[in-house]
Parts: structure tokens; sequence; C-alpha cells
């Protein structure tokens, strides 16, 4: 996440609860992106200084833990940066130009300067991010799956200019070997199956063969994968794209909640400020007197409950709107209500970090600590595939 302001609801209920149950389900990799950040705010770097700590704050207040996944800061896993930059060395430049967001940020951020290096290369360092971690599966929005295509794409083209390790072929038969006689003989069968028919059906279940063999070493079955198909080593393994919902969180005007739009409510704003501003939410401007009917799909407060209403209060809201039983107020009472039940317990844990930020920097560092050993062990695998190692 790029470290540029307060969070609010909108990267709560569109990315954190998310993580709350994927850092249940997968080993998590959750950092702070400041080296992104920069890609769109160089001019102005404070922001990123201002926001890192905050949004960690934010993070831990509400409820991902450090010790289910590893949180950290990019830019203090300097492994990240080298990976992008050998990847650069055989990233064709075509390939981030036709990254969709590409121009379309460049249009929607005129008024900054974009044409610059690190803008263009920010796929491929978004692609240095995942494959750093061999992370098999992404959490994405729809918005999001073509940057993990082009990370695909660049390990594969990695893979093909350098998997192939010296020695592979008899390094796979032996791999192959070890899954023991019976699996051996139908691996061999499916990869002919594959290889000379073109079986799909036969390449996946000779993956699901693999996959469910935990006595063989990460070396053997990136073999036996490549082995499969026809290919070398697999060294950085082509992640999936995991799409998740994205909700289109309402903004306290119907537009998607955005600090762009000075529409948000900050995870830990105060209760009072929070009130006042729900209570001056627009409505449906057809509703000029208390006693005038209304439509609630033209309200922004609509918007609001169907997030966070149960459907008996939004049966309630369209039959009050509708017949001007309830009054705009009254409409706006039981969701200030909800709102501020689930931020009190979020700004309650963030009281408690903000008042021990040496507890915040202590996280932090072991997350960093525990990235670095993973990213130290993928970066010396590409070193020696690209011949950097040196004797």
């Amino acid at each position: 996440m790029r470290p540029t302001g307060q969070l609010h609801l909108g990267h709560y209920h569109g990315v954190l609860k998310n993580w709350l149950r994927l850092q249940h389900e997968y080993e998590c990799f959750f950092f702070v992106a400041d080296w992104h950040a920069l890609t769109t705010h160089y001019e102005d770097p404070a922001i990123i200084g201002e926001s890192v700590w905050d949004m960690v704050i934010d993070w831990l207040a509400a409820d991902i833990n450090p010790g289910a996944a590893k949180l950290f800061i990019q830019s203090r896993v300097p492994e990240h940066a080298e990976l992008h930059l050998l990847l650069s060395m055989i990233t064709p430049l075509g390939w981030l130009e036709r990254v969709p967001s590409y121009k379309d940020q460049q249009e929607r951020l005129r008024e900054k300067d974009l044409a610059t290096y690190g803008f263009l290369g920010y796929p491929l360092l978004q692609s240095a991010d995942i494959l750093i971690y061999k992370a098999g599966q992404v959490p994405v929005g729809e918005d999001q799956v073509a940057h993990v295509e082009l990370t695909r794409e660049v390990a594969r083209r990695f893979n093909h200019m350098y998997g192939r390790e010296r020695g592979f072929e008899e390094k796979a038969a032996a791999a192959v070997k070890k899954l023991g006689a019976k699996n051996a003989k139908l691996y061999d069968e499916l990869r002919k199956r594959y290889q000379e028919q073109g079986d799909h059906a036969a390449l996946d279940t000779a993956r699901a063969l693999i996959e469910a063999r935990q006595n063989i070493t990460l070396g053997d079955r990136e073999r036996l994968f490549g082995f499969l198909e026809g290919g070398g080593r697999i060294i950085l393994p082509e992640p999936h794209a995991l799409l998740t919902p994205t909700p289109k969180m309402p903004g306290l005007d119907g537009q998607k909640m955005s600090k762009s739009y000075n529409n948000t409510i900050a995870l830990r704003e105060d209760p009072k400020s929070i009130e006042t501003r729900m209570r001056a939410m627009p409505t449906d401007p057809a509703r000029v007197r208390r006693t005038d009917p209304g439509e609630p799909e033209k309200c922004p407060v609509w918007a609001l409950h169907q997030v966070y209403s149960s459907d008996e209060v939004k049966g309630w809201v369209q039959q009050g709107c509708r017949s001007a039983g309830i009054g705009c107020l009254d409409c706006k009472k039981p969701l200030i209500e909800s709102v501020q039940a689930e931020l009190a317990p979020i700004r309650e844990r963030a009281e408690q970090f903000v008042k021990n930020p040496a507890l915040v920097r202590s996280i932090i560092a072991e997350g960093c600590e525990a990235a670095r050993d993973v990213a130290r062990d993928t970066l010396d695998e590409v070193r020696q595939a690209m011949g950097l190692v040196y004797r």
C-alpha cells in the first residue's frame, strides 16, 4: 500500500478487510510501498515520511497481525531494487508502455510531470515486489490484473533465458526417482502425454502429483515442473491473480470515497467530527421539505446503507423515505451508529500503538528482517542464473 495520506473507510473495506482474511489462509507479505509513492510524489516526499508510520499504525489497529503476516517497508528490503534492475535488463520497453494504467494515470494526473523513468518502470518494480518472494497468489482487483500478467510474462522470459542450469536433465531425472517408483512411472506417462499430445489435463494431473509430494526440496520441485513442461528449472514461478472483491466504497457525497474528492471518513477520525459530517451529507434533492417523499436510489446516504445496514433497516429506509414517514436525519441516525461502532475498536487499538512508537518500529524491524531473509535467497538464485556469482 502506498503511503500518501491517512487511511479511510475506503481502504478498510477495499483492502484491509481482505488482508484480515488472507493473513490466516496464506503466508502473507504486506509492505509499505514507499518507492512506489515516489513515482508520483517525488516532488513532495514529505507526505511519504509523514504517512509511513501512521499507515502502519492503521494496519495494526485494523487487526493486521504481525504474527500471522510479515509487515515491512519496501525501501528497507533493497533486494527489491536489485531484482528490479536485473529484470530491467531483459524486459522489452514495449511491455511497459502497453500497461493500461501507464497512459491512464498520465491522463488523470496531468498536473504532475510523469514523464520519468521511474513512472514508466513502476510496473516492473511491482513485478520485482512479487517475484522476490516467489509469490503464488497476488490479491488484486480487476484493474490490476494486467500488472500480474506482466509479471507472469517477465518471469516466463527470465526462466526461458536463464533456467537451463548445468546438468539439468540429469538432475531432473534424479528428482523423478525421488517421487518413488509408482509416482515416477505416472509422472513419466503424464509428461509424455502432455509433450507429445498437448494433453493439458495430463499437465494439471502431473502438477498436482508434484505438489502433493512434501518430501522433495524446492529446487527439485522446480526442476520437475520445468522438466514436465519441456523447459528448464523454474527460478521465478509465475504468479496468479487472486481476484478479490473490491467494493466501491461510497464517500460522503455519493462518489467513490477518495481523498481527491474530500469525501472520506478517516479510520481514526474523531467521533464528533464523523457525526457532524455525516449529518451534513447531501440527500435526495427532491426532498426539500420534511413532508416531501423521496427516492433512496438518488440519495448518497442510501449508498452507505448498502454497505452498513441490515435488510430490515434498508426496508425501513425504503418505506420511510418514499412515504415521507421518516426525515433525512432519521435515515442517517442508524448509519452514523454503525460507522461509529465499526471505528471505535480501531481507534482504541490505534491509541495503544500511538503511545508506544517503539513497539511499532520493532514490529516493522522484525518484518523487514524476515522479508530480507526470503528476498536474499531468491536474489542469490537470480544472480547465479545470470552469471553474477564470481569465485
